[in-house]
């Protein structure tokens, strides 16, 4: 079994940068160097805002491989190995096993909604497929099901389910959690806005959509909470809760990629269905980059 990896602060839910249709490579291996550089905690390819839902199987590894390859043991790498189909979520798990990720992200199955019967039975094929350990991605306002605290706490019991990306909104669930789970249940949000509160009722970090344009940032406010420094958590987080908003507008992936691509980090092609944004939510994100200190 792989040893039990400490998963907290601040881990960016990592963008896949493209370039006329094709997977960025080479700016990726750089956004890896600029987030240990700027003191991010871990890294999460090939979630939602690495779009995985358009990615192909063999890029969406291809972009695991590379990232645990440019990380090269610095800091954690989580990868995304979610599906609605077991089977394809264990392809993807062992894959990233095989790759030498320390730990595997499976969201709740999306559109099919199993029951908690079946979500207990999905993620305990994906524990017995492997000896990586697997944090459960929680989101209910894109899977259509929600993984109630029971549920977890009946997932927990197995050695290799080590936490939650928790991204309900509801801060009460990471007590409730506490309670079914135990305390050494990893808990992260998966919520920009509401991450400050979310370490105050026992969490330890957060999956990020807006660190993959603040890093330091978003790595000083985990720090601060992590240390009991709310108050100066709450300075950064007063800075940054515009972007927070401004990014999320319209699909989140694509108000990051446009923020990003206004520092010069990579460009903002997205791929269909979804699209670059409209020039009125540019402004917005253009305002709240200015307002965290990060456009001039």
């Amino acid at each position: 079994m792989k040893e039990r990896v400490m998963l907290k602060g601040s881990m960016p839910a990592l963008v896949t940068p493209l370039k006329d249709g094709q997977v960025d490579f080479d700016t990726l291996k750089h956004l890896v160097e600029w987030h240990i550089a700027e003191g991010s905690h871990g890294l999460v390819p090939v979630g939602t805002t690495g779009e995985s839902p358009t990615l192909t199987h063999e890029e969406h590894e291809a972009v695991i491989a590379c990232v645990v390859e440019a990380a090269a043991g610095r800091i954690p790498v989580v990868a995304g190995a979610g599906s609605n189909n077991t089977a394809e979520a264990i392809r993807f798990v062992q894959f990233a096993e095989k790759a030498g990720a320390d730990a595997a992200l499976v969201v709740t199955p999306y559109y099919n909604k199993p029951t908690q019967s079946g979500m207990i039975a999905h993620f305990t094929a994906l524990h017995e497929c492997c000896d990586l350990p697997i944090m459960i991605y929680n989101i209910p306002s894109r899977s259509v099901v929600d993984m109630l605290p029971g549920t977890m706490g009946a997932l927990s019991k197995l050695p290799r389910i080590i936490g939650v990306k928790d991204a309900t909104g509801d801060l009460a669930r990471v007590s409730a959690q506490r309670m079914t789970c135990g305390k050494d249940f990893i808990q992260v949000s998966g919520e920009d806005a509401t991450a400050h509160g979310f370490n105050a009722q026992g969490g330890t970090g957060c999956i990020s959509v807006t660190a993959n344009v603040a890093p330091r940032m978003c790595a000083e406010l985990q720090t601060a909470t992590l240390e009991g420094d709310y108050q100066r958590a709450l300075e950064i987080q007063d800075r940054l809760m515009p972007l927070h908003m401004a990014i999320f507008t319209e699909p989140g992936l694509c108000g990051v990629k446009y923020a990003m691509s206004r520092l010069g980090l990579c460009e903002d092609e997205v791929r269909l269905p979804l699209e670059t944004l409209t020039d009125g939510t540019k402004g917005l994100v253009d305002d709240a980059l200015r307002h965290a200190g990060l456009l001039n």
